[in-house]
């Protein structure tokens, strides 16, 4: 049985919790591949609004397996401050989450590291979640890394405190001052460890291997968006893990022909959080009603996110690096109201045009070039049906397939699970 993904095709918060939770139910495990609570997803059911970082999107379908996969890198306080919101929306949590020994633990002193690290960086910081996401891949792909695994073992805290002594050396290093009581982020952190050692830990990629062999179906569930990939995103405002289709066999340890379906996520229009080129940004009344009528801002920092217009040269790159098979758009009802959108489809790259993406989208190398389409007036949120859908939205979306050459199949119309319709 094909393990499928579903992946984010912008700079993340394309929307990927809602279409997990609306496609949990075809699925028996959905699992978590990369990343850590630096990403926030958002879901909205029975008039309610869930944020979840670390744990997976089919945490509230009771027969759903959730796994934590080897790639993601968790931060045991964050973690613990999810399960007792679940516990008290009485999820039995411990009866389907299942996390991977071999996923790495963000300790305090990582996010110390992360925060004096983008401190001393100045106007040059790269927009750091500062969830100490960094220094913690950084210590994984160092061998310096504690793992979940280790948590079972006798020795597990002489191994952390070597590890958080030589973080607070490294910090001394850093030309910026940040102040901090590492005592009483101790006592929290080791008290939310034994939260985390109540739960399962597995041999992930066995556990994988085994729910294929039986006929399981697998949905891993990627984080942050592949504009956002540490080798194919825009380098160095990136994350740090793959949030590709590729970081799924290497954070779940699927084997590349055991990938089947890989549905991809955008927005009608664009968003970035954080520092970066962004081709597309809009500083202008269009902007503002994006963000506005959007509610952009972020799940997990709450940090205001940057609007502008769908760029195809950069989703036409992210559906090539991923192989995408199925498009899913997003947030179509945030764009009622305009009467002319625009969507870049090639750039002006150092005076050439060009409709791949390059090495370097800087602003003084890059010029989106753009393509008016009709815009649609009626309020799509109360829509279930394709028929219903506006001329014009049909036809913004067909042109978008024709530029992409792969089906969008999912269109959202709001925020709640309810407020999908199904193209296919």
């Amino acid at each position: 049985m094909a393990v499928d993904l579903l992946l984010g095709l912008q700079w993340g918060d394309e929307g990927k919790g809602k279409i997990v939770d609306v496609l949990t139910s075809n699925y028996d495990i959905i699992a978590r591949f990369q990343g850590g609570p630096n990403a926030g997803h958002t879901l909205v059911f029975n008039g309610k609004k869930h944020v979840l970082h670390t744990i997976p999107s089919g945490i509230f379908h009771e027969d759903t397996i959730n796994l934590v996969g080897n790639g993601v890198v968790i931060d045991p306080v964050i973690f613990k401050g999810e399960l007792d919101k679940l516990a008290e929306q009485n999820v039995d949590y411990k009866k389907s989450l299942v996390i991977s020994r071999k996923a790495h633990i963000i300790l305090p002193t990582h996010r110390l590291l992360d925060a004096a690290s983008e401190a001393s960086k100045g106007k040059a910081k790269i927009g750091s979640t500062l969830k100490g996401i960094g220094p913690t891949y950084m210590d994984k792909t160092g061998r310096n890394g504690i793992r979940v695994g280790d948590l079972e073992l006798s020795d597990w805290q002489e191994r952390y405190r070597s590890l958080a002594d030589k973080h607070e050396s490294m910090i001394e290093f850093y030309d910026a001052k940040i102040e901090y009581n590492l005592e009483e982020l101790e006592a929290e952190f080791f008290k939310a460890v034994e939260v985390l050692k109540s739960l399962t830990f597995i041999d992930s990629e066995e556990y994988v291997y085994q729910a294929q062999k039986s006929g399981k179906t697998i949905l891993a569930e990627g984080a942050q968006g592949s504009l956002l990939d540490i080798d194919f995103g825009t380098y160095p405002f990136v994350t740090s893990s793959n949030t590709t289709a590729a970081g799924s066999c290497t954070g779940l340890g699927v084997a590349p022909n055991q990938i089947g379906e890989v549905f991809g996520i955008f927005k009608a229009y664009t968003t970035r959080v954080g520092s970066g080129p962004f081709p597309t940004e809009l500083f202008d009344e269009d902007g503002e009603t994006m963000s506005r009528v959007g509610n952009e801002f972020g799940a997990t920092t709450g940090r205001a996110r940057r609007c502008g217009w769908l760029d195809l040269v950069a989703l036409k790159y992210a559906c090539q690096v991923n192989g995408v098979t199925q498009l899913m758009m997003m947030k179509g009802d945030v764009l009622s109201g305009f009467k002319t959108l625009k969507v870049c489809t090639a750039y002006k790259y150092k005076g050439d045009v060009i409709k791949h993406f390059p090495y370097n989208i800087d602003p003084e190398n890059v010029e989106p070039i753009y393509t008016e389409v009709d815009g649609w007036a009626e309020d799509l949120t109360g829509l279930s049906e394709v028929s219903q859908l506006p001329k014009a939205l049909n036809d913004y979306i067909e042109f978008l397939e024709k530029e992409l050459e792969i089906p969008i199949t999912i269109v959202s119309v709001g925020p709640d699970r309810k407020q999908t319709i199904f193209r296919n």
